[in-house]
């Protein structure tokens, strides 16, 4: 019988201190989300301005595309901001983000903000944005598409390696890493290069109102400066995010008090607690895994002179 009874108490402890930490648990969470919202201010129940921020190689980025078309439906959502810092990338990348700006331009006021260089496709996707702001020194344009094919058939034949390939066609192995291309290897790979820069003059021109041959004539693959691109019709006008607002409460009527929020691919415990830490992270998977040049194509990327 004593044995019972010191069970029961025992099990009434336990189940105390469980309810104890739980309530603990749920208390902090519930401060925690207070804290969030002071953090956000005032403006947060009125919606927020949300900012997208493109550094580093444009690849395809199936999760970041989605995050970015989720906007377009989101009330809380009054503009977005597109803040670049990107020398290109892949034009299969450019074009998913581009598509996906551009499906929030078609209900939100968007500006894209160019930081140290928004050149090749990091321009292509400030083009579906309704204003675009650079820094005088910005490096943007580079209209054009690349694709290298290294070919080492010299080094082989110098240490006696020879190969055999056999193919299903004469375009299957154009280009080749163990012979130089043929002339009708080199037409087909060109055509595949000038098709997709027809998509890239095509997404400029309706972008920024602008006459395709007039930017063929501009698209020959050099870079300009911000305050060229603002001359020749590229970019709008010379400025930051702080001017971006501004344009954003005087031609759009958007707050200048609203909150900002980053576009994330998270869930929602990242998104109320993690901007400090955040940046962390983001660097540490750049120096991780995105800087790894990972080629899915042709290239709407910043050839740098001499590289």
């Amino acid at each position: 019988m004593s044995l019972e009874s010191d069970l029961i108490l025992d099990r009434r402890r336990l189940k105390r201190s469980l309810i104890f930490w739980r309530t603990l648990a749920v208390i902090a969470l519930i401060a925690g989300v207070i804290a969030a919202w002071y953090a956000r201010g005032p403006g947060w129940l009125r919606g927020h301005v949300a900012r997208l921020s493109i550094s580093g190689l444009i690849t395809e980025d199936r999760k970041l595309v989605a995050a970015v078309n989720k906007l377009a439906d989101d009330d809380s959502v009054k503009a977005l901001l597109v803040v670049i810092n990107s020398p290109g990338g892949t034009v299969a990348g450019g074009e998913s983000l581009h598509d996906a700006i551009a499906h929030v331009a078609a209900t939100k006021p968007v500006v894209a903000v160019m930081g140290g260089v928004a050149a090749s496709a990091g321009y292509m996707i400030a083009v579906p944005a309704h204003r675009i702001l650079a820094r005088a020194a910005t490096l943007t344009g580079s209209i054009g598409v690349l694709l290298e094919a290294p070919e080492f058939s010299g080094l082989l034949a110098t240490i006696g390696v020879r190969t055999q390939t056999i193919t299903s066609g004469p375009m299957k192995d154009q280009p080749s890493l163990t012979r130089p291309m043929t002339p009708e290897g080199r037409e087909v790979v060109q055509g595949l290069v000038m098709d997709m820069y027809d998509q890239f003059v095509s997404m400029v021109a309706a972008g920024r109102h602008m006459d395709p041959a007039k930017v063929r004539e501009l698209g020959d693959g050099r870079a300009y400066t911000g305050r060229q691109a603002v001359r020749l019709g590229l970019v709008d006008a010379i400025g930051g995010e702080q001017a971006a607002r501004q344009w954003l409460a005087d031609a759009r009527k958007v707050p200048l008090d609203l909150p900002v929020e980053d576009v994330t691919t998270g869930g929602i415990t990242e998104r109320l607690f993690s901007s400090a830490i955040s940046p962390v992270f983001r660097l540490m998977w750049k120096v991780v895994v995105s800087q790894g040049v990972m080629l899915d194509g042709g290239l709407a990327l910043w050839h740098r002179p001499g590289g």
